[in-house]
């Protein structure tokens, strides 16, 4: 009975000019779409290949064009994602993903001004939680879940029938066809699932499970020269359709949908995490996407205060190049491409000139600076402290820092990396900046943080906390006190790994290996009122090691820095015997127990884990961290955070990453950080270490869980510090606060200037959805709510009282609201 249904098919291409795309293949798929005239495709291209088609191959370029022009359901060419670098979207910023869809589909408009967006479909795993969200504000209806023909980097969680309701974390819905049930993971493959070719037995199965329309899937990577993907093995009849032609006129939309409230633990996905290339490479993406965000506020505050002109074209262009360095591509074959050129090399171009244009839009270049000029770029008061580079001719031998009433903030000169960096602490006004002055003055070197030495031990005391380490244990900390959390004791006293120490399994050679047992020498490196900055020098497996750690007085976090020089290549892993190699599903990389690890024995019982995701944070519902399989995997990620609590969820512990990593946590093996892997990698390319490394992390213990301790806050204050500029006069204006929220916990995801209007991006972390307000210091003119397409939703009234203009606004736990502002002034 079967054999007389219709089961469809998507078909289509993946790639372009930045990662694979022959200079004159549209005229390729223009001659295939004429001489199979029953054949659709579905497009992933990267935005920019458009640009090169039209200079080089215009003929067949003006001829899609045509094809491409019919964009109803019935039409033959649908562009499923119009992202502009092709990101893997789980790894960056929830700011990232949208900007990707923003300048995608507005280069897109330059070559194919009619293009409609209507569903979402990756070839890879290319997929986050909060999806949704996005793309329903993009104007899109309907998404896909498949990629059936490149799971090497992962794949999406089998789940449900012919459609479901992919729910997102703020409770958006889009209509999906998911990964089905009994889609199941092609035997012997690491790269495919058996719906990849619409084979009889996937076809047969998916009627079977009550599925009525089964569709398969394959976008080609751009270069195949296959024309239609189908060759005479597949289901009959299987017919080629779009994607919004299957959801439209073909898929049951009408019966009642299953919801899925998919989140990003149903995202399956592993890189090779922890290696040297692409830990480095995370860094500098996160490094550029924090940097930019706040180049953009600073801007706009500029402009509306100074009437300096917005940098928009620079801006756009840094965020281009740092869209390029997001690309998938990147990530999962960061070693492929010429000596010098491979897609690691890229990144680390593209990040830089994003991060020379944000700096030169937030920094000064005088030599000869008077006062200082500190920006806050969030949206509440900042107490917290400042740290410029001081210029190397500058004259002042003694630096004092005064406010405009003349009063002196304690003051050090900090000396890192052969530079000389003047810290101190300052209140700045919400989204605003405070100027100070500089002056000849005395130091302030008191200090708030008192030490005691007893044989092995250094014992160190601040407001915050009592933080013994041990030497003879490589400085592990052998007890952290929270002073303020009724002396709740943090370290796991019975556990023989140690809190903040490393472990690792170097296979090649000497075996597991520990700091535990080594020799450390600690030294104070500075103290003063805000801050006490020490330097621990050890090692494991001979290999050096530099760990700081900076405590404040305070601020509850604590900072680590870690440099590790390595002199040689080595493999730290699990052991890769030949017996390993031959199974094609194990993979050395996949199991973080033996790499190199930075771990947190806590003393926490019924520990429950807490992680966040590009606007999402989801309690972990995995036994354990630990996989080994390609057809095993979990996601073990950290994007920026994670927080364990004991399990009535009285106190907590949060970890911070500079890069998106993995972590480890099991009921027997501690919270830890994964921070190198050395080894067989992807396609067996060897992952090696070539250099020292060096890595940024932070702790926080604290009381209740996540939200109670406003973690994505603290998170965020960690990414976008206090930003400061040298000035050679003396300002107009000492102060000034832009704009306020009342509610503390809602974050101000970006600012920017486009045209003659500001759009700013809100994002609430926190389960209290009710109204709040925003408070404008300027006459914010014309405020309406929009969606990321450029849609008008409403507008929104506008009150004035004797301080400020305000508007109301709701917004649900991880929703985000854009507001555009027409008509300002100051």
């Amino acid at each position: 009975m079967s054999a007389q249904k219709q089961a469809y098919f998507i078909d289509g291409y993946h790639g372009g000019v930045w990662g694979h795309y022959p200079e004159k293949y549209t005229s390729y798929i223009v001659e295939q779409l004429q001489k199979h005239p029953e054949w659709k495709i579905n497009l992933e291209i990267e935005p920019e290949t458009w640009d090169r088609a039209e200079r080089i191959d215009q003929e067949a370029y003006l001829k899609f064009k045509e094809i491409f022009s019919d964009q109803s359901s019935k039409g033959r060419i649908e562009y499923v994602n119009p992202s502009y670098g092709q990101s893997y979207l789980f790894n960056t910023s929830g700011e990232s993903i949208i900007r990707q869809f923003y300048y995608g589909i507005k280069k897109l408009d330059q070559h194919f001004p009619d293009a409609v967006y209507t569903t979402y479909s990756s070839e890879e795993p290319c997929f986050t939680s909060a999806l949704p969200q996005i793309l329903s504000s993009f104007g899109f209806k309907y998404a896909s879940l498949k990629n059936p023909n490149t799971c090497w980097g992962g794949y999406m969680r089998a789940h449900g029938g012919e459609l479901i309701n992919w729910v997102g974390p703020d409770g958006t819905k889009i209509v999906t066809s998911p990964r089905y049930e009994i889609e199941t993971l092609k035997p012997g493959s690491t790269w495919e699932t058996i719906g990849n070719t619409n084979s009889p037995e996937f076809i047969d199965k998916a009627f079977n499970y009550g599925i009525e329309n089964p569709v398969g899937m394959c976008l080609q990577d751009a270069g195949w020269r296959w024309g239609p993907w189908l060759k005479g093995k597949q289901y009959k009849p299987s017919i080629y359709t779009t994607w919004t032609n299957y959801f439209e006129n073909i898929a049951d939309t009408h019966s009642k949908i299953e919801d899925w409230k998919f989140n990003q633990e149903d995202v399956l996905v592993s890189l090779v995490w922890g290696s040297q290339i692409l830990q480095k490479l995370a860094q500098q993406v996160r490094k550029a996407e924090n940097n930019i965000v706040q180049a953009e506020k600073i801007a706009v505050m500029n402009s509306i205060f100074n009437d300096e002109e917005y940098p928009s074209a620079d801006f756009d262009e840094a965020w281009r190049q740092l869209l390029l360095a997001q690309h998938h591509d990147c990530w999962i074959v960061p070693y492929n491409g010429k000596p010098g050129n491979n897609w690691a090399d890229k990144v680390k171009r593209w990040t830089d000139f994003s991060n020379q244009v944000s700096d030169k839009a937030i920094s000064s270049t005088t030599d000869s600076p008077s006062y200082i000029k500190v920006f806050n770029t969030s949206a509440y008061q900042r107490n917290d402290l400042v740290k410029i580079l001081i210029p190397e001719n500058f004259s002042l031998e003694n630096i004092a820092v005064q406010t405009e009433k003349g009063k002196f903030l304690p003051a050090e000169i900090l000396q890192d990396n052969e530079k000389s960096w003047l810290s101190f602490k300052a209140e700045i006004p919400a989204f605003g900046f405070q100027v100070f002055k500089l002056v000849e003055g005395k130091q302030h070197t008191d200090s708030s943080f008192y030490i005691e030495r007893e044989n092995n031990l250094m014992i160190i005391n601040s407001p915050n906390y009592q933080l013994t380490l041990d030497r003879s244990k490589g400085g592990s900390i052998i007890s952290l006190i929270a002073k303020k959390l009724e002396n709740k004791e943090f370290v796991d006293q019975n556990n023989k790994q140690k809190f903040s120490g490393l472990q690792a399994n170097f296979y090649e050679k000497d075996g597991f290996k520990t700091t535990f047992k080594e020799n450390a020498e600690i030294d104070i490196v500075s103290q003063s009122s805000t801050s006490l900055k020490l330097q621990i020098k050890t090692q494991i497996n001979t290999v050096p090691i530099i760990k700081t750690i900076v405590l404040y007085h305070e601020n509850p976090r604590i900072d680590f820095n870690l440099k590790i020089n390595w002199e040689e290549n080595i493999g730290i892993g699990i052991n890769t015997d030949k017996k390993f190699r031959k199974n094609p599903v194990k993979k050395a990389f996949y199991d973080d127990r033996g790499k190199l690890l930075t771990i947190f024995p806590l003393n926490l019982e019924g520990q429950k884990l807490f992680k966040n995701a590009p606007f999402d944070v989801m309690e972990s519902k995995l036994e354990n961290t630990f996989y080994d399989s390609w057809d095993g995997i979990k996601n073990n990620m950290i994007v920026n955070w994670v927080d364990v609590t004991d399990k009535d969820e009285k106190y907590g512990f949060a970890l911070f990453s500079d890069h998106t990593t993995t972590y480890t946590h099991d009921k027997d093996f501690p919270l830890g950080l994964n921070l190198q892997y050395s080894g067989a990698g992807l396609w067996g390319k060897n992952y090696t270490i070539d250099g020292p490394s060096e890595i940024n992390y932070s702790i926080i213990p604290h009381r209740g869980n996540w939200q109670e301790a406003q973690i994505w806050k603290k998170n965020r204050d960690w990414d976008e510090p206090l930003r400061a500029k040298f000035l050679e006069d003396e300002p107009q204006q000492f102060s000034a606060s832009f704009l306020n929220f009342e509610k503390q916990d809602w974050e101000l995801t970006s600012v920017e200037q486009r045209g003659n209007e500001i759009y700013m991006r809100i994002f609430n972390p926190s389960s209290n959805s009710q109204q709040g307000k925003v408070n404008f210091k300027f006459n914010p003119g014309t405020i309406a709510l929009v969606e990321l397409n450029g849609d008008q939703k409403e507008l929104i009234e506008v009150s004035k009282n004797k301080e400020n203009y305000q508007v109301e606004i709701s917004i649900p736990q991880f929703g985000f609201r854009t507001l555009k502002l027409s008509n300002y002034s100051k």
